[in-house]
């Protein structure tokens, strides 16, 4: 494999997520320049349009559940925080996007493949490409495990772990603990990814990806708790 290859590889394995549509995926890492505008080729900013709308209902639904006494006007001040090209940008390059990124030259050369409005719309093209390839479950899941940091800037008060918060949620309700286990194991050994399914009670499983055992766990603890409760 080349360089290139090598890294569209570790990104699915660092975000947790192996695509179904290997050329979905080419397209959602494709920047306009490549082919010099040529109307054939097919890059991202459709996708990028589509990953929006899906990172402003993941954004606001997490932000529902996470602060249930917020008014509007702060919610929407949070939401600002978490939905711009600089959050999507951290968030591209801690998954690796940048080097997994198809563009041309001339544009890699001026610097466009780490400016924040490039790899801020790459980021969101991805999350649309999640979505289209495997459902909203899949987006939730990669959102949830990539946008805590976002979530820790906001300066509120820390959330407990989710495998925490579900377990304290089964209590209250008199319920069996929570049982995690892992349904499926992807990839090479440096950039594994892990399907886990959590189980409490007599309720439906629910199942989460991750790069880490107990990243999916979190991930389906998360799963669960929105399921169940919902937006508060």
């Amino acid at each position: 494999m080349n360089r290139r290859q090598v890294a569209v590889a570790e990104l699915e394995g660092r975000i947790g997520h192996v695509f179904h549509d290997r050329e979905l995926l080419e397209r959602a890492l494709t920047h306009a320049s490549v082919g010099d505008g040529a109307q054939k080729i097919r890059h991202y900013e459709r996708l990028e349009f589509l990953g929006d709308r899906v990172l402003n209902l993941l954004a606001a639904e997490r932000l529902m559940a996470l602060y249930p006494d917020a008014r509007e006007g702060e919610m929407s001040r949070m939401m600002a925080s978490l939905v711009n090209y600089h959050a999507c940008a951290r968030v591209a390059r801690s998954i690796g996007l940048p080097d997994a990124l198809r563009m041309a030259p001339s544009a890699s050369k001026i610097g466009a493949r780490d400016k924040d409005t490039v790899l801020g719309d790459a980021c969101e093209a991805l999350l649309g490409a999640i979505y289209i390839d495997d459902g909203l479950e899949a987006s939730r899941a990669f959102f949830l495990a990539f946008w805590q940091d976002e979530f820790d800037r906001l300066g509120g008060p820390r959330v407990k772990d989710p495998k925490t918060q579900l377990q304290e949620w089964a209590q209250a309700r008199g319920l069996p603990l929570p049982a995690y286990e892992v349904v499926k194991r992807e990839g090479p050994d440096h950039a594994p990814s892990f399907t886990v399914s959590v189980t409490v009670g007599d309720y439906e499983p629910e199942l989460a990806e991750g790069r880490s055992r107990q990243e999916a766990e979190k991930a389906a603890a998360l799963v669960m708790l929105l399921k169940r409760e919902g937006p508060q």
